[in-house]
């Protein structure tokens, strides 16, 4: 049997950070969460601290701490997505004063202190909002760096362009000086862009099949995709939603149904025009270092294959 892999998951819940969150609940055999931290970024650090405590009520999983986290990006003033998630964050499910604790201290003290109690090369850090907790955590004390195995992240475009402004990805457009510190780290860093995570698309069949289930995660899933897809479509005349965020945790559980390609990645910080635009240098054509694997592939029926059955977990509560 493989050896669990222990994660922090930090995110800005968000109706695909929330399935993320699910997905990854749903794999208590392969993967050991130690915690959800929370960052401003689909909307503001209250909402995404509540909700990631709702999504902890609805899984049935009181055994993960939730920390909150920052409330601002490092040097920008924040913008968030209320547009594409809805006022509360989760738009299409109830809302309501989860159950769930939030811990007093802060995502950045208890993502220093967890990486520093920490085996070398032992924690995989999976990203799924702005990087500002990951920068400030690096920046208060680097030697947390030698405690990172890997960063799973979604973030970043290239071949897609942006879905924030022309030219930049939301997650990095938020904070891209939290960005550029976190790709300069010298890290391992598996990123999954607009590139590979509009492959998957929530098309109809898929979410019938979701929709089919009876527990209280996959009903509640298929109300965040209904609630989601009406969005997709308005802007991209598409079949359904792409799951951009549940990408990363099924590459951590199996990361045959993707492929990448090492890169190098480098963070517009200066100009406006392109601010937070992710320059991949897929062809080489430059002498800058590799540090990334640009993942840009995915074998879409496959990953909803391992999305639907984990799903279907729940029926059982573990």
């Amino acid at each position: 049997m493989k050896k669990k892999i222990p994660i922090i998951i930090d995110c800005d819940p968000g109706q695909d950070d929330a399935i993320n969150l699910f997905l990854a609940m749903s794999s208590p055999a392969e993967l050991e969460i130690i915690g959800i931290t929370t960052v401003a970024g689909n909307v503001s650090i209250s909402l995404t601290s509540r909700n990631a405590r709702i999504i902890c009520d609805i899984a049935g999983r009181p055994d993960i701490p939730v920390f909150a986290g920052s409330a601002h990006p490092m040097k920008r003033k924040l913008v968030t997505a209320e547009h594409v998630h809805g006022k509360t964050g989760l738009n299409g499910i109830d809302i309501y004063e989860p159950v769930h604790p939030l811990h007093e201290m802060h995502a950045v003290d208890f993502i220093v202190e967890t990486l520093l109690a920490a085996e070398d090369e032992s924690i995989t850090l999976v990203l799924t909002g702005p990087l500002t907790n990951i920068a400030l955590a690096i920046q208060k004390n680097p030697s947390i760096l030698s405690k990172i195995a890997e960063i799973i992240m979604m973030g970043g475009a290239m071949r897609e362009g942006g879905n924030y402004s022309p030219s930049a990805e939301f997650n990095i457009v938020v904070d891209p000086h939290a960005a550029d510190i976190v790709f300069h780290s010298n890290l391992k860093i598996s990123v999954l862009g607009l590139d590979v995570t509009y492959q998957v698309p929530a098309t109809q069949s898929r979410k019938d099949r979701i929709r089919a289930m009876t527990n209280e995660v996959a009903r509640s899933t298929s109300k965040m995709l209904d609630l989601f897809d009406r969005f997709a479509a308005i802007k991209y005349s598409s079949s359904g939603a792409p799951l951009n965020d549940p990408c990363t945790i099924a590459y951590l559980l199996k990361p045959e149904l993707f492929t990448g390609k090492q890169c190098n990645l480098t963070v517009e910080t200066e100009s406006e025009l392109t601010m937070g635009h992710t320059a991949i240098d897929f062809w080489q054509v430059t002498d800058r270092a590799v540090n990334v694997n640009w993942v840009y592939s995915v074998d879409s029926n496959g990953f909803y294959d391992l999305l639907i059955e984990r799903l279907s977990r729940f029926d059982d509560r573990f």
